[in-house]
């Protein structure tokens, strides 16, 4: 399944893949490494955080300012951020202030998914202020979420993209390490541009961040008494997110629907399902993750899987289409060049696309709910649940089944919640509804990526939600 989608790029990727991982399968497109020279000038990592201890704001920001031709006057920051002194884990982050009322604009953090999935590949393919061209050169979005919203992508869990550790202990475990690790990165972050503090902020990611992004709104919360920098967390927003795997996982009807299987191919989907959830509801997560491999992952061995076989399949994403573009390539090509890893400061720090290490580290949570902080969050801030259309790995029908499972105080109303059309320019855009913070949305035409695949429509639909307006 695509909940584990593996950082897509990194320096060494091809040569590190290997056919036996555990996680889901990496519905982000398995990116060519792109191997310095020895004499490029790649520059030095640049790590904040002893500036920001010391007090040394301007300087850190300074330090940390991007400057690329291509950019042209584009303002962004970057660096890293240390987690753990300890064990030496870093985060790599990019931030882009607004363009418009950056001092009032909402923070809007970006998580992909994966497990290990850079989010630089929201950066360039979904949401971010550039596009990377068949040329090899920045182009610019014209619906980027940075028009309105001050954008940060931070590359989670550590060992993911560029973001590192010395030890294998500084790996997550599990979604509590995971909202430690990125409370602490943004505890700093929020030091480090301090005149942001009192802005809203949300939490927003896709796919396997359907995890990622609850358990951090969830660190945020527990900690707003004790958090050494107040975060003003004001919501939450997910797009086709693994949250809750045992009612995330009825494939068979859906595919059935959509003609990919028959009859028959439905009874065999019924089986292995039934034997998957089974072992959830035991607890087994080892062994429910090697069914679900069988079912429709594959990865695990050189056999396909059933959905594979059935359907001839080996794109989750869109069912409208049977391949990537090679966007992502010129992506990988671009982010990995020695002037760039220059500019952003990373120096020679390699693009871990072995995410594998991420995936194997996390193997035992892949099978696990966070349905529990959603249920928690949704009490207490905007909570915005958005699905493709068109998506496979996490289908609409799917995600509705595990809201209409989510135990909490709305249960009931959004179980009655009326549907209504979003609209945008006059075309219909999605559908909508709405239980108290909750609102759910189908994205029209989209698939596993609603914001690469509609992104006039997706930056309207966060616009929406961070300033509160119906959807």
């Amino acid at each position: 399944m695509e909940f584990q989608v593996r950082a897509f790029l990194g320096a060494f990727l091809i040569l590190s893949m290997v056919e036996n991982y555990w996680g889901f399968t990496n519905v982000y497109p398995k990116m060519k490494g792109y191997p310095l020279g020895i004499e490029e000038d790649v520059g030095n990592p640049l790590f904040l955080t002893p500036y920001i201890e010391s007090g040394k704001i301007e300087e850190a920001k300074k330090a940390a300012s991007v400057i690329h031709t291509e950019m042209k006057d584009v303002r962004s920051y970057s660096g890293y951020l240390t987690v753990d002194k300890k064990l030496n884990s870093n985060m790599f982050f990019w931030f882009f202030p607004a363009r418009v009322d950056q001092k009032s604009a909402p923070v809007v953090l970006w998580l992909q998914g994966g497990p290990g999935a850079t989010s630089l590949y929201g950066l360039f393919t979904e949401n971010g202020p550039f596009m990377v061209t068949k040329k090899l050169t920045l182009a610019m979005r014209k619906y980027t979420w940075s028009i309105n919203h001050n954008l940060l992508y931070i590359d989670n869990p550590v060992g993911t993209g560029y973001s590192f550790t010395e030890h294998s202990e500084g790996y997550a475990r599990n979604e509590t390490d995971v909202g430690e690790n990125l409370h602490r990165a943004l505890v700093q972050f929020f030091q480090l541009f301090h005149e942001l503090q009192p802005n809203d902020f949300f939490v927003t990611g896709e796919s396997y961040a359907g995890k990622y992004v609850p358990a951090l709104a969830y660190t945020i919360h527990t900690k707003k008494d004790t958090s050494p920098v107040k975060i003003n967390l004001k919501g939450l927003a997910i797009g086709n997110g693994l949250t809750d795997p045992i009612h995330q996982l009825n494939y068979g009807d859906y595919l059935y629907q959509l003609g990919l299987i028959d009859f028959n191919g439905l009874e065999q989907f019924h089986v292995y399902q039934k034997r998957g959830i089974d072992f959830i509801s035991q607890s087994k997560y080892d062994e429910a993750f090697q069914v679900f491999n069988q079912l429709i992952n594959g990865d695990l061995d050189t056999t396909p899987s059933l959905f594979q076989n059935l359907t001839g399949f080996n794109f989750y994403f869109n069912y409208l289409k049977t391949q990537d573009s090679n966007e992502s390539q010129w992506v990988a090509e671009w982010i990995q060049k020695a002037d760039v890893r220059k500019s952003i400061h990373v120096g020679n720090c390699s693009f871990n696309f072995e995410a594998t290490i991420v995936e194997d580290h996390l193997k035992t949570d892949i099978t696990r709910s966070e349905a529990d902080k959603v249920a928690i969050l949704a009490q207490h801030y905007r909570t915005l649940i958005y699905n493709g259309q068109l998506d496979i790995i996490v289908a609409y029908p799917l995600t509705e089944n595990y809201l209409m499972n989510l135990q909490w105080p709305g249960a009931e109303a959004y179980k009655k919640a009326a549907r209504t059309k979003w609209i945008v320019d006059g075309e219909i855009a999605g559908y909508a509804k709405t239980a108290g913070n909750l609102i759910e949305v189908l994205v029209r035409n989209a698939g596993h990526m609603v914001p690469g695949d509609q992104p006039k429509w997706a930056l309207d639909l966060i616009t929406r939600f961070t300033s509160g307006k119906p959807i």
